[in-house]
């Protein structure tokens, strides 16, 4: 069952609206009626695949017959593309919702296919952030008339993307500008990766945290290992960009996850604390040279904070009694470990010595830490 109606039900419970027998026949029924909803993975994947191919397809027709088109030609297919699909999600609304779904998610992706293409076919020099921006806007349209979880998607990628392009954009001339574009794209995956819990959960939340969840990893190892370096001798940033790049980068995520979780989001200030500490903390290869303390702070301290991180991660898990938050958590320290065991150890090693202890390192991490992740899914389970 969703809990997105168990908080209504304490309350009424709780106000003694209702008697517990009468709360669990509630939760019975929204619970059979989710599961007549629910469509089968098969027909997902088939709705999914059946749409990228379609998309696929009228782009392929496109770009073989652009050059034999007149620009009024291809300004009319492109309006016909984008208004096609959301007709034919209006046209199945009815029928077929998840078919509707897929269309009018089909009809906002090609909307920004259509807005740089209109620009390319009237050669308009404008400041190309914007055609993000007017992207994102129909698409907070679609999701605000719709109420589509894919809409509400597309509206919390673009949005975020046209930030940042503004940002990229303000500051490709100067030095300093990466590293908070890394921070910041990191602190709102995080932030949508915690929208959920227990008690408050949702179709949407669930798009959320698995955009979140996919964008942590990948922003997490370009945040500790990709570290900018000044070869064209650029200008730093002024005090100014400064301000407006930090500010946004910590309050917008905070604000964003305040929003989603009201005060339950208190750890969001930690996380953003533990980003801006992790990307200012010195990172380069064990060059042999350096004095003890140097060699901690150099080589162990990003990874000891990570961990810390990943560890802080699992906690934020088992408080709000979520595994998928516990299993990523999990993943980000045997990442961190890894990542410590490749840059610092590896090299010191011979190769059949260097193999060996990885696999063992490989075997006791794997054991003990799906040992403790079993523990604390149990835990979560008995505290539900």
């Amino acid at each position: 069952m969703s809990t997105s109606i168990e908080p209504e039900i304490q309350r009424w419970v709780k106000a003694r609206i209702i008697d517990l027998s009468t709360a669990e026949r509630i939760r019975v029924y929204e619970r059979d009626k989710e599961k007549t909803k629910r469509l089968s993975w098969p027909i997902i994947v088939a709705l999914g695949f059946g749409a990228v191919m379609v998309a696929a397809g009228i782009l392929l027709f496109v770009a073989a017959h652009w050059e034999e088109m007149s620009p009024a030609l291809r300004f009319t297919l492109v309006l016909f593309m984008v208004a096609a699909f959301h007709l034919a999600g209006a046209l199945t609304a009815v029928k077929l919702p998840q078919l509707s779904i897929a269309m009018h998610a089909l009809g906002t992706a090609s909307l920004g296919a259509g807005i740089f293409l209109t620009g390319e076919i009237f050669n308009l020099q404008e400041h190309w952030p914007t055609g993000v921006l007017l992207w994102a806007v129909g698409a907070w349209g679609a999701a605000l008339l719709l109420r589509h979880w894919p809409q509400i998607a597309f509206a919390a990628i673009l949005t975020p993307a046209w930030l940042v392009s503004e940002w990229e954009d303000a500051t490709k001339r100067f030095f300093g500008g990466e590293l908070i574009t890394f921070e910041a794209i990191l602190l709102l995956a995080i932030a949508y990766f915690t929208s959920r819990s227990a008690t408050v959960d949702g179709t949407y939340r669930k798009a959320l945290a698995w955009i979140g969840g996919i964008a942590i990893i990948p922003t997490f190892l370009l945040l500790v290992f990709e570290r900018e370096y000044n070869y064209w001798n650029h200008p730093n940033l002024s005090l100014t960009l400064k301000i407006i790049g930090w500010s946004g980068a910590i309050v917008i995520p905070v604000l964003i996850s305040y929003l989603l979780r009201g005060r339950e989001s208190w750890p969001m200030v930690l996380a953003a604390l533990w980003v801006v500490v992790q990307g200012k903390l010195p990172f380069h290869f064990q060059t042999g040279n350096e004095s003890l303390g140097i060699y901690a702070l150099h080589s162990l301290g990003p990874y000891l904070w990570s961990a810390a991180g990943a560890i802080g991660l699992i906690a934020w898990g088992v408080h709000d009694r979520m595994k998928s938050r516990i299993n990523l958590g999990m993943a980000l320290f045997a990442f961190s470990i890894l990542g410590f065991y490749f840059s610092d150890l590896l090299d010191k090693l011979g190769r059949s010595v260097s193999l060996i202890g990885f696999g063992v390192l490989f075997l006791m991490c794997g054991y003990f830490m799906e040992k403790t992740r079993r523990r604390l899914i149990a835990h979560v389970k008995e505290t539900a």
